[in-house]
């Protein structure tokens, strides 16, 4: 390698360094937070912390309600049911969706994708009013039960576009081979395309646990018990009227991320080739 490409890998090299400090930096403040004894906001460049501590971590995680139950013991179950009911309803109905719509010839197809691609023009917000309404009629507010229903359907269009176009990328001759050989559709369907749509299937997974993991508002909407709490709903105590617990607040978001972070690392090898083979063919 001659000098002017060592130099001009070394200033690559500098400026992805730099970047990579650039966006580590807000995370290396929340980290500071979090191992702080103080539970202010220090307005100091330095993202160290001076003095370590786990009392953060140690007063999140032991919290109790007024009748002694321990209550973040019972949100990280709430977020555990509801992030992983919302993955597989949402991964079920998707994948046979997605499928169905790559391979057979169905009527208002091309409409229907249409319509599905709409719906991710309009914010969940936007839709509050009528999910309360539908939810009050079926008494299922106040449940985790419809939370995971609202969740699973706001997800569900991006599942069955991402699926569908992974699908499509498939070649045909392996299910036409497995049909000579006296497989079925279904058996097709479950021993030849889900074993080749591993990836797809990691990415449409890990968005549908992210949804349903992450979310807030529709969460602080329909949940009324602080034992029902998913745990995003559950850092809003943290923030008051008048002051912000800072310390709890930052230990209670590394908390809360340390699940996806974990599944990102889990599924890394797949989600490459998910995310962009499902783009090659619409």
């Amino acid at each position: 390698m001659n000098r002017p490409s060592r130099l001009k890998m070394a200033a690559i090299h500098a400026g992805l360094t730099l970047l990579c400090m650039a966006t580590l930096y807000p995370v290396l403040w929340v980290v500071k937070m979090a191992l702080s004894p103080t539970d202010g906001l220090a307005l100091t460049a330095n993202p160290f912390p001076e003095t370590v501590t786990l009392e953060h971590f140690r007063q999140v995680l032991s919290g109790t309600d007024a009748a002694g139950r321990w209550v973040f013991g019972r949100q990280l179950l709430a977020s555990i049911v509801v992030a992983g009911a919302t993955t597989l309803v949402g991964l079920t109905l998707a994948v046979s969706a997605a499928y169905a719509l790559s391979r057979f010839r169905i009527p208002g197809k091309e409409g229907g994708m249409q319509a599905l691609l709409v719906t991710q023009m309009f914010p969940a917000t936007l839709m509050m009013v009528p999910i309360y309404s539908i939810l009050q009629k079926l008494h299922l507010l106040d449940s985790l039960t419809g939370l995971v229903l609202v969740y699973a359907t706001t997800a569900l269009p991006f599942c069955i576009w991402n699926l569908k176009g992974y699908f499509d990328t498939l070649p045909r001759e392996l299910e036409e081979a497995a049909v000579m050989d006296g497989a079925s559709t279904f058996q097709v369907f479950v021993r030849v395309v889900l074993p080749l749509a591993r990836p797809a299937l990691a990415v449409t997974a890990l968005f549908s646990f992210m949804t349903a993991w992450n979310e807030f508002i529709l969460a602080a909407t329909l949940l009324n018990d602080p034992a029902r709490f998913t745990l995003p709903v559950a850092l809003q105590r943290f923030v008051g009227e008048h002051k912000v617990e800072w310390g709890k607040f930052a230990a209670g978001a590394l908390i809360v991320s340390a699940p996806v972070m974990a599944l990102f690392f889990a599924l890394q090898k797949h989600l490459v080739g998910g995310l962009t083979a499902g783009g090659v063919k619409g």
